[in-house]
């Protein structure tokens, strides 16, 4: 094996399978990503959940293949200053020369690399990437962090087919909070269906498409869900299990509305929640006519308080809530205002944007 590769080309390359490949692995191989070279280039890596296969733009000078430690080629990669020269040496050594750089990696034979999942009788759906990115946005940081109810480690994709198009709803939730983005899309389904995309593979995705246009082609199977985007696929395992009612958990009667412009209310509570208490964030929400005050109490550091103007005609009610969770919201919702559906103190509270009907948020407060 043997070809020259542009710089730019091969740092690229290897840092789009950074977060894929597994540094911390018992498995050596998951360390490392495969290189085939016959008639075009390409790399393939996995931690056996998630995997990553792409074209390598390089002038191939002699066929083969090899496994090749990722980090290492991309520290490499990104120090040299010219373009590298990749030659396959005995032993499953290969051999970079860049200018009057030489280094010599240690590789694994390409028999070692875990196969892959092929994409098999899965029902194909086609959405713009944009769309696609804007989604996993607006849920992503609602999943749970190692959350014991392992579903929700992961966000929930659930495809409806309707009489004209498929209704595709994103949902996040850690059990505190709940994100919900629903939005059409051309084409057609067997039947309802159910998924949940782990959050790393999600995320690895957000970060492919980013700043891309055109359309992601989504394959669903029966253990696993493609992502294919130009001459690239991203492969993820499933999450097994039953992921919670969320319809249940969004509030229905929630008659108490206030309304408030988004970006003086994240800079004030902002603000407020530096006095917050670091494991909790809680701010106390004072609501009365035309206003909201922001309170944060920390008896070893002191107290802030703010005031904003909103759109509000109930009774006066206070309500707690970890501000990290508000903040979070409103950094990715769109439009330039908010509004408050809320009942009671401790009931779930309603956040939406007038500007954007299919996206719904669910907090739960605190006690004050």
């Amino acid at each position: 094996m043997k070809l020259r590769i542009h710089k730019e080309a091969i740092q690229n390359a290897l840092q789009s399978i950074q977060g894929i490949v597994d540094r911390k692995t018992t498995m050596p191989i998951l360390s490392h990503f495969l290189l085939k070279v016959d008639k075009a280039a390409s790399l393939m890596a996995t931690d056996l959940d998630i995997a990553l296969k792409g074209p390598l733009e390089a002038e191939i000078l002699e066929q083969g293949g090899l496994c090749i430690p990722a980090r290492k080629l991309f520290e490499i990669a990104r120090e040299v200053e010219g373009d590298l020269l990749l030659e396959s040496q005995e032993n499953n050594w290969i051999k970079v020369t860049s200018g009057k750089s030489t280094f010599k990696l240690m590789g694994l034979p390409q028999e070692d690399f875990p196969a892959l999942p092929e994409v098999s009788k899965a029902e194909e759906i086609g959405v713009k990437a944009e769309t696609l990115r804007d989604m996993i946005e607006k849920t992503i940081y609602a999943t749970g962090e190692s959350d014991t109810r392992y579903t929700l480690n992961g966000l929930l994709l659930h495809f409806i087919p309707r009489k004209k198009n498929i209704e595709v709803k994103m949902v996040g939730t850690d059990g505190h909070r709940l994100s919900v983005i629903a939005i059409a899309l051309e084409g057609t389904l067997s039947e309802e269906k159910k998924l949940i995309l782990p959050k790393k593979a999600a995320m690895e995705l957000k970060k492919l498409i980013e700043g891309m246009s055109g359309t992601v082609t989504l394959f669903i199977d029966r253990n696993h869900i493609f992502f294919r985007t130009d001459d690239i696929m991203l492969t993820s395992r499933l999450i097994e299990g039953t992921y919670p009612n969320y319809e249940q958990v969004i509030p229905k009667n929630n008659e108490k509305t206030v309304i408030v412009d988004k970006t003086a209310f994240l800079k004030a509570l902002r603000r407020t929640s530096i006095m917050s208490r670091e494991r909790t964030n809680a701010v106390r929400f004072d609501l009365e006519a035309g206003k909201i005050t922001l309170i944060s109490m920390n008896p070893d550091i002191g107290e802030a308080r703010e005031e904003i103007a909103a759109q509000y005609k109930g009774e006066q009610l206070t309500v707690g809530y970890n501000a990290r969770y508000i903040l979070d919201i409103l950094s990715v919702m769109g439009g330039e205002a908010v509004s408050m559906k809320l009942q009671e103190p401790l009931s779930p509270t309603l956040l939406l944007s007038p500007e954007n009907e299919g996206y719904t948020c669910v907090v739960m407060p605190m006690r004050t």
